[in-house]
Formats: C-alpha cells, sequence, structure tokens
C-alpha cells in the first residue's frame, strides 16, 4: 500500500529561554551562542510536564488545525525520543492511553536526532505490509531534562518540543524511498547513561545527562549527511533540483550552512527550527516543517527531503512529497 503524510503538528512549551538566561548562569554571552549555534532561544518544560504530556498536545493541535480529520482508525502509535519519562512503561504505550486510542499498536523509537524519521520508515512500512492503516508519528523531547548545565558548549544547544505526524494510506506513493545507518565507532561521541559502562573501550559517566565531542559530531555530520543526500537522491532517480525543501535535524545552524554550501544547495531552501526552539533532537524536523507551513513556504506538491542524525551515531533520510 501506498502511503502519505496527512497532516503535521506541533506543540512548544511556553516557558522561552533567551541565550540571556545562559549568561546570567555560566561564561557566555548572546553573541558567542548565536554566532556559534544560530540559536536565540529555545523553551524548556515545567517541572511537571513530561515527554508523553508534550506528544499528546501535539497531536491534540494537529486534529484542532485539521478539523477535516480525528483519531478513528488510528492503530499505532510511534514515539521517537531520546528522553522518555521513563523506560517503561514506552511513551507511546502512555500516548495511546492518554489520547484513549482502542486496538492501537504502540512502540518507542531509540535513534535520536533521526529517530522522527525513523519513525516515518517504519509507518510507511507498516502500511506497505498491510498490517495497520492509520499510523501516528511522534518526535518529542524534554531534553531540559537531562541537559549538564555545567557544560558551557552543550547547555546552551538543547532544548524541548513536540512534533506528530499522520501517516495514512494514499493512492500515490508520497513517502518516497529511504535510507538508514549508523556509526556506532563513535558511539562515546555522544551519549547518555544512567550507569556505569563501557562505549568501545571508553569508560563513560553514568549522571544522566547528555555528553557530546561537539568538535567530532560536527565533523561527521557535515560528511554524513552531504555523502547521503546524493545517495538518496540518486535512489530516487531525482537531482539536487528536484527538490523544493530541504529539512535536515537542527543541530547547529552552522551544520546545515556547511552542508548547503557542500551540495551547492540554497540556504533560503533550507528549512530550520534551530533559531526559534533550538536542538529538540528528534523534535526539531516537525517543528521546522510547522513553522515553513505557517510561513507559506511549503506547499501541495512540495517535494521535501527530510534528514535526521545524532546518538549513536545514526542517520535516517526520506523524500516526501507534499
Amino acid at each position: 500500500m501506498n502511503s502519505k503524510i496527512t497532516a503535521i503538528g506541533v506543540y512548544a512549551p511556553a516557558k522561552i529561554i533567551t541565550n540571556d538566561w545562559f549568561a546570567q548562569r555560566i561564561e557566555t554571552n548572546n553573541e558567542w551562542i548565536v554566532t556559534r549555534t544560530g540559536i536565540q532561544e529555545r523553551r524548556f518544560t515545567e517541572e511537571d510536564e513530561f515527554t508523553s504530556d508534550i506528544c499528546v498536545k501535539a497531536a491534540q493541535n494537529l486534529f484542532r488545525e485539521n478539523p477535516n480529520l480525528n483519531l478513528e482508525g488510528v492503530d499505532l502509535v510511534l514515539v521517537a525520543t531520546t528522553s522518555p519519562d521513563q523506560v517503561m512503561p514506552s511513551m507511546a504505550s502512555q500516548v495511546q492511553n492518554n489520547l484513549n486510542l482502542q486496538n492501537c499498536g504502540a512502540l518507542d523509537v531509540y535513534a535520536a536526532c533521526a529517530g522522527f524519521v525513523y519513525g516515518l520508515l517504519i509507518a510507511k512500512g507498516m502500511l506497505a505490509a498491510g498490517t495497520h492503516k492509520k499510523v501516528l508519528v511522534f518526535g518529542a523531547e524534554t531534553l531540559s531534562k537531562i541537559t549538564d548545565f555545567d557544560d558551557r558548549t552543550s547547555c546552551i544547544l538543547f532544548g524541548d518540543g513536540a512534533g506528530a505526524a499522520l501517516v495514512e494510506v494514499s493512492d500515490k506513493q508520497k513517502i518516497l524511498g529511504g535510507i538508514t545507518g549508523a556509526d556506532g565507532s563513535h558511539g562515546k561521541d555522544l551519549y547518555l547513561s544512567q550507569q556505569h559502562t563501557v562505549i568501545n573501550g571508553e569508560e563513560i559517566k553514568a549522571d544522566g545527562k547528555i555528553h557530546q565531542n561537539g568538535k567530532v559530531v560536527f565533523k561527521w555530520a557535515i560528511r554524513t549527511v552531504s555523502e547521503n543526500i546524493s545517495l538518496l537522491l540518486e535512489q530516487n532517480n531525482m537531482q539536487l533540483n528536484d527538490l523544493d525543501w530541504i529539512i535536515l535535524h537542527s543541530a547547529n545552524l552552522r551544520i546545515i550552512e556547511a552542508v548547503a554550501e557542500a551540495i551547492n544547495f540554497p540556504m533560503e531552501k533550507m528549512l530550520t527550527s534551530i533559531e526559534k526552539y533550538g536542538n529538540t533532537s528528534s523534535a526539531s524536523i516537525p517543528l521546522a516543517w510547522n513553522l515553513a507551513q505557517k510561513a507559506g513556504k511549503i506547499k501541495p506538491g512540495n517535494k521535501v527531503l527530510l534528514l535526521g542524525f545524532g546518538g549513536g551515531l545514526t542517520y535516517a533520510g526520506v523524500i516526501v512529497e507534499v
């Protein structure tokens, strides 16, 4: 069966955190943060607001903004996250329950910043297999709860937010070919652990916080993303000029600019959420999609390349027709 993304909805917490908030706590300033990351502000959840909560709010916004759609018939919930409320029960099962979805499967996807695109590809596969017909795919994070605020190089990056995509059976294939991959040799360069362990022979901190070797991840991301955009286009028998937009995971605006330059693609056609929401991991792509849609950029018939990359190190890409 063919599949399509019928609609996307998002939720951003109300609490806005500016760069000046960090300047009052660590050695940094607004100019330093903007110059190196492009981030102007980000959102933090309240102490009693968790990943499953903001997933539900993203879904509610999706259906509120698309009154012709409803939850009836949703038979699978996929939640991509790095910051679950708890390991078990899963976020997907909590969302399924809170949305009162009956006879509905539930599965979490742990692929860090690539998770939302992995979720879309899993949904496409489930529809193609004929086992499901209507899937809700979430990318949601409460990274403020797992950020090391003593690490001045990384704490400025992260924010909270959620996106939800309704994926349904279609008479035409609108979720086109995708790619997935990983390089586990870099596992120690971006990790989060709550227990003492060893990654590739190296002991890591067990403090439940995000730890990142920014320089290594930055270089890996530019090379890997650039190469895989070319592979994704080749797989779909397309050229770069066939694309209307590219949405990469908004990890850092400087990564996106470097990729645009490497592949010779106009920066104005690279859609981002980093400036307004910071690095929201699995939520950054749907947040960027929503911002562009509200600005009148993404229109029916457009072809959009989505590519997420992050912890693992993992990556996943797909081209969709709106």
